[in-house]
């Protein structure tokens, strides 16, 4: 595919995901791709990952592991775009369908959102299961502005590496790209966590997944900024590159802080700061600290406004540039 033809079908799956979304009718009767980079990081783990292995070892047969599994998801990338290519426009519209399936505008937007509807609706207790859907800390330990934190804080990470990262390797690399980063960010998800069992096995899918995700999460930035602009003022746009440019390495990821970073600066509240996973603390620094403590699920929905607000930017940058390259 051409360049522009690469960008017209990211603004099609940029829309198509802003209206449909994950439909849950389909995957329920057909497995979803990411499922499938799931049961292929599993099938390496238990081939590859046995307790009787040393450290270095494990380190030896993770970097083989994640080599061929994005080695995978490159020919598989490049087998769908050159099929796709036999069918012109038809085979246009398969493709903007299966990029499509890989962002996550509309269903993260719903699933945060879910949570704000979720305390309004039925206090704490709703609101802790709903938030307990996309995050890994332990529910029973939040309060209500905690909990509130929580979805914000999934909504701005999620927001580069579900939209801003997929969205940016498709558009430079085309499907073999897209489908390297999402099997990486997968496996990352799956044993990039720093648990006796993965700490050496995932060491190089994490390291390289903080690679893969460093543009999307600096661009991030600037998206919410923007996004901030339109839904909440010139001062709420300014907050949000000031506490990013401030805050933003205060997280223990090297990227997930700029996002989240640049969301509390956008609504004026504190993010992150000590939370449980797992039945063990851990301890990090508040992002914007001198914001409200006090979360509420109406920042949650200013969030979420933000939220789509940003993705709408990108949207618009992405049909400047196919207009660029007509």
């Amino acid at each position: 595919m051409t360049i522009d033809q690469n960008l017209l079908v990211l603004l099609l799956a940029l829309l198509l995901d802003r209206i449909v979304g994950d439909p849950q009718w389909l995957w329920s009767r057909v497995p979803h791709p990411v499922a499938m980079f799931g049961a292929a990081i599993s099938y390496a783990d238990q081939q590859l990952n046995p307790a009787s292995l040393t450290r270095s070892q494990r380190r030896m047969n993770g970097v083989a592991a994640i080599v061929m599994l994005l080695l995978l998801a490159a020919a598989a990338g490049f087998v769908f775009s050159r099929f796709f290519a036999l069918f012109g426009l038809a085979g246009i519209l398969l493709e903007t369908g299966l990029v499509a399936i890989f962002l996550a505008q509309k269903s993260l937007a719903d699933h945060v959102a879910a949570v704000a509807a979720a305390l309004r609706g039925e206090g704490l207790i709703g609101g802790r299961a709903a938030v307990s859907r996309i995050v890994g800390r332990d529910p029973e330990t939040l309060d209500e502005p905690a909990v509130c934190r929580a979805a914000i804080e999934s909504l701005a990470e999620n927001f580069s590496d579900g939209v801003v990262a997929p969205a940016l390797w498709y558009g430079v690399f085309g499907l073999p790209g897209l489908l390297v980063y999402k099997m990486l960010n997968t496996a990352d998800s799956m044993i990039g966590h720093r648990s006796e069992k993965y700490i050496d096995f995932g060491w190089a899918a994490a390291r390289l997944d903080d690679i893969a995700n460093w543009p999307a999460a600096r661009l991030s930035i600037l998206l919410i900024a923007a996004g901030a602009w339109i839904r909440r003022g010139a001062n709420a746009s300014r907050e949000a590159v000031r506490v990013a440019m401030r805050d933003g390495g205060l997280h223990r990821s090297p990227n997930s802080g700029r996002p989240e970073a640049a969301m509390a600066g956008a609504l004026n509240v504190q993010l992150a700061g000590p939370r449980v996973y797992g039945g063990v603390i851990v301890a990090e620094p508040m992002i914007n600290n001198p914001g409200r403590d006090m979360a509420t699920a109406a920042d949650i929905e200013d969030g979420v406004s933000v939220f789509y607000a940003s993705c709408m930017v990108l949207t618009g940058i992405v049909f400047g540039l196919f207009l660029c390259f007509l």
